[in-house]
C-alpha cells in the first residue's frame, strides 16, 4: 500500500503535472500530502513488523492520511460539481488558495514547491502550456482529450470518475484495507492472550 501511495503522487507529478502541464491545485496537494502519509504508516511498519508500537503508529499514521485524503477529496469533488454546473458562481467557492495551509503548519510548499505548491485552480484540470514549447505527439493527443472532456476524467470520452472520484476511491479502499488489516492485528493479539 505504501508503495502504490509514493507512485500515485508520482505519477500526479511526473505524469500529470510536468508531462501533461496540469498544475495542482491546493485540495490536489493536500491529496498529495495524505498519500504520503499513508506511506509513511507503511514504512513505519515496515521498519519492525513485530513491534507492536511501531505497528500501532504505523496503524495511525496510515488511518490520518487516509481520512484526510478522503476528506480533501469530498471537498474537491463539492468544487468540481460546483465549477462545471451550469450556473458556476466560481466566486461562492471556498477551499482554494494559492497558498496552502499544511498540517502542523509544515512549510512543505516551500521544501518542495515543485510537488507541494498549487499552481492551478480547484476544479479546473486544464493543461497550462509554458511558452514555445513543443509537444510529442502522444502530449498532444493526451491534452487535447483531456481538453475536449473538459478535464481529466478516468475515461474522458465518457466523462467517468474524475479525479478527486479515483482519488476518494483510493483512499476509501486504503482505509478498507486498513481496517481490515488493524482488525485482524487485534483478533490475532486477543487470540494468543487467550
Amino acid at each position: 500500500m505504501a508503495i502504490i501511495c509514493v507512485l500515485l503522487v508520482v505519477i500526479a507529478h511526473s505524469f500529470f503535472q510536468k508531462y501533461l502541464y496540469m498544475p495542482p491545485c491546493e485540495q490536489c496537494v493536500y491529496i498529495r500530502v495524505a498519500f504520503l502519509i499513508i506511506a509513511v504508516g507503511g514504512i513505519i511498519v515496515a521498519i519492525n513488523p513485530k513491534n507492536i508500537v511501531l505497528k500501532i503508529f504505523g496503524y495511525i499514521f496510515g488511518f490520518w492520511g487516509g481520512i484526510y485524503g478522503a476528506k480533501c477529496s469530498l471537498k474537491l469533488s463539492k468544487i468540481h460539481d460546483i465549477m462545471r454546473a451550469d450556473d458556476a458562481d466560481p466566486f461562492g467557492v471556498l477551499g482554494c488558495q494559492l497558498q496552502p495551509t499544511h498540517i502542523f503548519s509544515l512549510p512543505l510548499e516551500k521544501m518542495a514547491p515543485q510537488w507541494f505548491m498549487p499552481l492551478g485552480d480547484c476544479g479546473k484540470e486544464d493543461s497550462i502550456l509554458p511558452e514555445g514549447v513543443v509537444l510529442d505527439p502522444l502530449q498532444e493527443f493526451l491534452i487535447n482529450t483531456y481538453a475536449n472532456a473538459g478535464g481529466w476524467y478516468l475515461l474522458p470520452s465518457q466523462k467517468f470518475l474524475n479525479m478527486p472520484e479515483c482519488s476518494l476511491i483510493c483512499f476509501v479502499l486504503c482505509l478498507g484495507i486498513l481496517a481490515i488489516m488493524a482488525l485482524s492485528f487485534v483478533l490475532t493479539r486477543l487470540k494468543n492472550q487467550i
